[in-house]
């Protein structure tokens, strides 16, 4: 302790001293020795003290400073998850006009904050200022406000080339984590108009089984990381998604909560609304970066053309080029959506996810569905026990009940979607009777099933007599068929017999 306090009071002295030499430099020398020496003590002073301090204004000329808008956002993010830990005795409270409700708690200009980073200990203060709005004295005043950072200047390199960065991508984060999405519909053949995208639909809520969204979440966590490896190894920053399966299995879902996952924006092309593939151009052209491209019930929206089918027509085109045919023949074509999908136009955007749904894969041109155009095909199957007990959850916050067992036995037994699962349970909010109805439904489907079984083995067994009885038939006939020819061999021979005689 006693050689702290004489370290301390070392560097006092020292200090005092250098401020006395600078005040007698500026009575006795001349202007260039007085800066020889003003910048001989600037070194000096650099040298006894620890702390270096970095100066990030709110402002820089008549721009705004947008390392500052990030500072204030992971800062403010910073006070709001850990209160407690928070030794301020003064904070501001503010809320946006349009969010009222919530409350944006941040530094007051004078206080101090502690950050760690990497295991290095870096303080912040809010520091304001008044300064002459002209600098000749005639305008009025205006404040300055500035963050200072300061740290010990061993850790300058990292404060710089690690801990900024990380504030300003932490910072990026938590931006695109609060704004609102947005759902865009072609309007016209070539023009989005967009409205706010509401839709609740999370993988938490998403009534599919664990294994097989989890498997989802890890690919879209892979893919918006991976930046500087689709440009390393030349490709499009993109993904695509197959979504297949039977009606009401819960594809939109899907697509909303994927949405609600990566905050990107939707974009809804319904491909009849198209005139042409230079429309089509220009709609894609017009997304921005970091949103999905959905088109769904891609095998019925629009009757795509086959490549060898495109080129008979232009073929025809060039021989007949009436403004009206000409028109006709200029509609969207598979080789058109190729393009967007995997060709020279899919890099006018990056960290897109195109998702095509379809409730008959088979249908599809198997150009569609080959990787590097839908990297994933996601098969969205019937209910499952687990994707039942999501539901349940979902619509009555139950964990169990009674009628479970039962249920999921008749799930594994019946095919029934997610959506008429989630039909019966929003029935009722009384929990047993919105159960039991559910028993009552999936007994009904067994019941069906079991006579459609029975219809279908009639008919097998109808059918099996039929063929049984054409075979009989034919094989009748054909004996017949011999007897006679045998017949007719025996009178001809004794035809012959007479005549010999």
């Amino acid at each position: 302790m006693a050689s702290y306090d004489k370290t301390i009071a070392t560097a006092a002295s020292v200090a005092a001293s250098l401020m006395l030499v600078r005040g007698l430099a500026n009575e006795l020398l001349p202007s260039e020795a007085r800066e020889a020496l003003s910048a001989l003590l600037s070194s000096l002073r650099s040298r006894l003290t620890w702390q270096h301090t970095i100066i990030i204004e709110e402002n820089e000329g008549w721009s705004y400073n947008h390392v500052y808008g990030a500072v204030k956002a992971y800062l403010a993010a910073h006070i709001d998850n850990a209160p407690a830990n928070i030794s301020m005795q003064r904070l501001r409270v503010s809320s946006a006009e349009c969010e009222e409700e919530r409350m944006v708690v941040s530094m007051e200009a004078g206080e101090e904050m502690a950050d760690v980073y990497g295991g290095t200990e870096f303080r912040w203060c809010l520091v304001t200022r008044e300064v002459k709005s002209d600098p000749n004295g005639n305008g009025g005043v205006r404040e300055v406000r500035s963050y200072e950072l300061s740290f010990h200047k061993k850790h300058k390199e990292k404060a710089l080339k690690e801990y900024l960065p990380f504030i300003v991508a932490k910072a990026k984060a938590i931006k695109d984590g609060e704004r609102s999405l947005s759902i865009h519909m072609n309007e016209y053949s070539d023009e989005w108009n967009a409205m706010e995208l509401q839709h609740p639909s999370t993988f938490d809520t998403l009534a599919m089984d664990q294994k097989q969204k989890q498997s989802i979440i890890d690919d879209l966590n892979r893919f918006v990381k991976r930046k500087d490896y689709y440009r390393r190894i030349g490709k499009a920053w993109k993904r695509g998604y197959l979504l297949y399966g039977p009606p009401g299995t819960g594809k939109s879902s899907l697509i909303a909560a994927i949405a609600n996952h990566l905050r990107f924006d939707i974009y809804d092309l319904e491909l009849t609304g198209v005139e042409s593939n230079s429309d089509l151009r220009r709609l894609l052209v017009g997304m921005t970066n970091r949103s999905i491209l959905v088109v769904e019930d891609i095998d019925c929206t629009i009757e795509l053309k086959q490549r060898e089918e495109q080129e008979e027509d232009e073929e025809h085109a060039k021989s007949n080029s009436s403004p009206e045919k000409k028109k006709k023949e200029d509609k969207v074509t598979l080789s058109g959506l190729l393009n967007f999908v995997d060709g020279l136009w899919s890099t006018t955007g990056e960290e897109r996810i195109i998702i095509f749904t379809t409730n008959y894969k088979e249908r599809l041109d198997p150009a569609l569905l080959r990787p590097g155009r839908m990297d994933m095909h996601i098969n969205m199957g019937y209910c499952t026990p687990e994707a039942f007990r999501i539901l349940a959850n979902n619509y009555h916050a139950i964990d169990s009940h009674a009628t479970y067992p039962e249920i999921e036995e008749l799930i594994k037994e019946v095919t029934v979607t997610p959506a008429e699962v989630a039909e019966v349970l929003m029935r009722n909010d009384d929990t047993d009777v919105a159960l039991n109805d559910l028993v009552g439904l999936l007994n009904s489907k067994k019941k069906d099933a079991n006579e459609n079984k029975q219809v279908e083995e009639k008919k097998d067994v109808s059918e099996i007599k039929t063929e049984s009885m054409q075979v009989d038939e034919k094989r009748t006939e054909s004996v017949k068929e011999e007897k006679k020819d045998d017949n007719e061999a025996v009178v001809k021979n004794d035809s012959t017999e007479e005549g010999s005689s």
